[in-house]
This record gives C-alpha cells, sequence and structure tokens, in this order.
C-alpha cells in the first residue's frame, strides 16, 4: 500500500512504499544502519566535547571527522558513504537548531534539545539516499553498497525520485519513501467558499452544514484493547537490564500494531474529509489552530484522539495538491467575536456555553458555528460582513500556488 504527502515547504511530495526484505538484504540493513548509527554517536560525543570545551563542531569538521574514521576503520569504510553523509548533515542541522534556541533564550520545555546517543535496542533503523546513491532497476530498488531491495509497487510513481529513505515501523516492516517533485491537479473552479473551526465535539465545524467532520473516536473504540496488551506486557515486563521475554515482545508487538491501526483510521478519514472540502469549496478559511497547550488539560485524551492537527495538514496538504486557496486565521478572540456586526463580549465564553448571542445585534447561533463564519469575514471571503470586522483583529496569512490570484 502507497501513501503520498505533500511538503509544503519544499513543493514536493513523498511517496512510501513497502519493501520485501530477504534475510539477506536484511542483515545489510542492519549493517549499513549499525554503521550510520556508530556515526551519529561519535558526532555527539564530539558536539559534546566541543560545547564543554568552548570549540566549534560544525558540518565542515563532522565531514573531515567521518573521512578520517573511514580511512582508518575498515569495517566504517566497507559501508557506503551516502547515508552516513546524510546522517552528518541531519546531525549538524539537530544541532544548529538546539544552539539557536539556546542563544534564543527559549523556556526549556519549548527548546529542541542536544542531539543525543543513539541505544541499539530503541533507536529505529533509519537511511537516507540521494539521487547518486539508488536506482531503480527491473521494478527493484539499487542502493549504494550491493543492497537490491523488492518494492511492492501499489501505484507507480509520478516522476523520477531524487532521494529515498529506507525505515522500519515498530511492528518490523519496512519501507521505502520517494520525494518527487509535487504534480498539482487543478480542479474545476466552484465560486464557493467555506470557514473551518476546529473543535473537541467535532473535530471541524464548517459554515456548510454537509461539510461539518464529526469526532470518530477511534482511539476511544480502541482503548480497551490497548489496555489489554498494555496489562499483558505490565504481566511480563523483564528486569531493567535483561531483554524482554517472548510473550513480552509479542504483547508489545500487538500493542504497536493497533497503535498504527489507529493512526491510519485518523489519517484516512482526514484525507476523504479533505478531499471533499476541497473538491467543492474555492478558497479555505481554516483557523490556524495549534492544540499543544492541550495536551497538558484534563482534555488530553479527547484532544489527541480528535487528531486536529493531522487533519488540518493533510486539509492544507490537498489543498495544495489541487491549487485552492487556503486562509490561515489566527486563532484569537474567534468565539468572541461576532460573526454578523463584529462586535466583541467583554469576557470569554466559557467551554459549557455552547450558544453564542451577540449583546449588540442580538444574533444566535451555534458557537462553532459562529466562530466558522468569523473564520470567514476575517478572511475577506464574506462580503457582507468584510467591511464589518473588527480593525485591530489578527492578521491573517495566506498559502496560494503561484500564479493563482488572492479572492
Amino acid at each position: 500500500m502507497a501513501t503520498s504527502q505533500e511538503t509544503e515547504e519544499t513543493g514536493h511530495a513523498r511517496f512510501t512504499y513497502r519493501l520485501r526484505v530477504s534475510s539477506t538484504a536484511l542483515a545489510k540493513l542492519l549493517g549499513e544502519w549499525d554503521r550510520c548509527r556508530w556515526v551519529w554517536n561519535e558526532c555527539a560525543a564530539r558536539s559534546k566535547k566541543a560545547q564543554a570545551e568552548d570549540e566549534k563542531c560544525g558540518p565542515a569538521r563532522l565531514d573531515k571527522m567521518l573521512a578520517e574514521a573511514r580511512s582508518r576503520n575498515t569495517w566504517l569504510g566497507d559501508g557506503s558513504s551516502v547515508p552516513q553523509q546524510q546522517l552528518v548533515r541531519d546531525f549538524g542541522k539537530s544541532r544548529a537548531k538546539a544552539l539557536k534556541d539556546i542563544k534564543a533564550r527559549l523556556p526549556m520545555r519549548q527548546r529542541a534539545g542536544m542531539p543525543k546517543y543513539k541505544k541499539k535496542a530503541k533507536a529505529a533503523p533509519t537511511l537516507n539516499y540521494t539521487r547518486r546513491g539508488f536506482r531503480i532497476k527491473d521494478g527493484r530498488l539499487h542502493l549504494a553498497g550491493g543492497l537490491i531491495l523488492t518494492v511492492v509497487w501499489s501505484r507507480e510513481l509520478p516522476a523520477d525520485p531524487s532521494s529515498v529513505r529506507i525505515y522500519r515501523d515498530g511492528l518490523g516492516h519496512w519501507y521505502a519513501s520517494f520525494v518527487v517533485p509535487a504534480e498539482a491537479q487543478p480542479l474545476p473552479e466552484t465560486g464557493a467558499v467555506i470557514g473551518i473551526d476546529w473543535g473537541l465535539k467535532e473535530t471541524a465545524t464548517t459554515t456548510s452544514d454537509a461539510h461539518d467532520l464529526p469526532h470518530a473516536e477511534h482511539g476511544k473504540k480502541a482503548a480497551a484493547g490497548l489496555a489489554h496488551y498494555q496489562r499483558m506486557m505490565a504481566r511480563r515486563k523483564p528486569v531493567k537490564g535483561k531483554p524482554g521475554s517472548r510473550g513480552y515482545r509479542a504483547a508489545r508487538k500487538l500493542m504497536a500494531k493497533l497503535h498504527k491501526k489507529v493512526a491510519r483510521q485518523r489519517q484516512d478519514t482526514g484525507r476523504k474529509w479533505a478531499k471533499t472540502v476541497v473538491r467543492d469549496h474555492d478558497a479555505l478559511a481554516v483557523e490556524d489552530f495549534r492544540p499543544r497547550f492541550l495536551a497538558k488539560s484534563t482534555m488530553a485524551r479527547k484532544a489527541a484522539d480528535a487528531a486536529i492537527s493531522a487533519t488540518k495538514r493533510e486539509l492544507i496538504a490537498m489543498a495544495r495538491k489541487h491549487r485552492r486557496i487556503v486562509h490561515l486565521v489566527h486563532p484569537a478572540h474567534t468565539t468572541m467575536d461576532c460573526a454578523q456586526c463584529g462586535a466583541r463580549t467583554k469576557h470569554a465564553l466559557p467551554l459549557s456555553e455552547r450558544t453564542y448571542t451577540c449583546t449588540a445585534c442580538g444574533a444566535v447561533s451555534p458557537r462553532d458555528k459562529n466562530s466558522a463564519h468569523v473564520m470567514l469575514v476575517r478572511a475577506g471571503l464574506n462580503p457582507a460582513g468584510a467591511d464589518r470586522v473588527r480593525a485591530d483583529g489578527p492578521q491573517v496569512h495566506s498559502q496560494r500556488e503561484p500564479g493563482i490570484p488572492a479572492l
């Protein structure tokens, strides 16, 4: 089964395919991963030493360290240099981000953190190959170092890939994720616009009743099964420092399988809904909601099950793919403003109050529906209310494909 995901920053898309790995290929893949993990840990040690001695540890020095290590270490030199160099670059980016956060004096909870050592028992194998490190021949994937893998081609690649990532998930399945240029697929214009407000009772409330997304509760339905597998793991929990028993590993695999099923259900629900919304509307006013703070509230479990961030990401990617305009509206005061007259309540409404009543014009509407209409007004997509929006409202950021004018 292949999946695709568009990357907004680079204008590329990822196409992921399942791999059939033989015992010989598996041994080579794990060998490559052992070398790459050693390189990462060596970079982490150099970085820690440089930080203690106030020295520089940039990408140039790490590349030099890798070249010296490959020349004097036969075991390391037997592997391909492509994934090792990519790992060094990834380490450099991670370290640079951590140093940037430290220099900006961000709170500890917001910092990325310095790269840590990758432990053999916990780190999942991941190998990155650039264009010079792989090729597709006779339907098989040839990697640098003599690795040949069988790909389950559930559908054709739309273009020649520029890179590929080989990784293993928690179930032990191997995948190849190809990066290809994003292929735009314009849809016919409809002349319709829509405002979208995120929530927990309904994952998405829109200005169109036919496009509301109810809370599917995939996690709640799987909670009993997850609890059962967690109890199985607890009964078989190994002593610290010793490997788990066969029963413990089996229970952990069953739990990982159920987690993956729930994640796929959420992704499938989000994609199908996003496709419907994008197909029926030319422009979208979407609340730029970031529900990270909900993870520390009493609604953390329900918020995680709603998968607002994943659904929002799928919606934006689908809109870019089909050349629809997306307006990201700042969520400040969207539940306090009136979509009809623009008046703002003096106090924030409690969550228990689900009906919005404007004290200025007397308009009464469901709270989330009013917020969805506020999105349209702030994005300038509602001509009847655009002139009544508050002048001091937050800015609206728009995302559109090149060459497409704003509405």
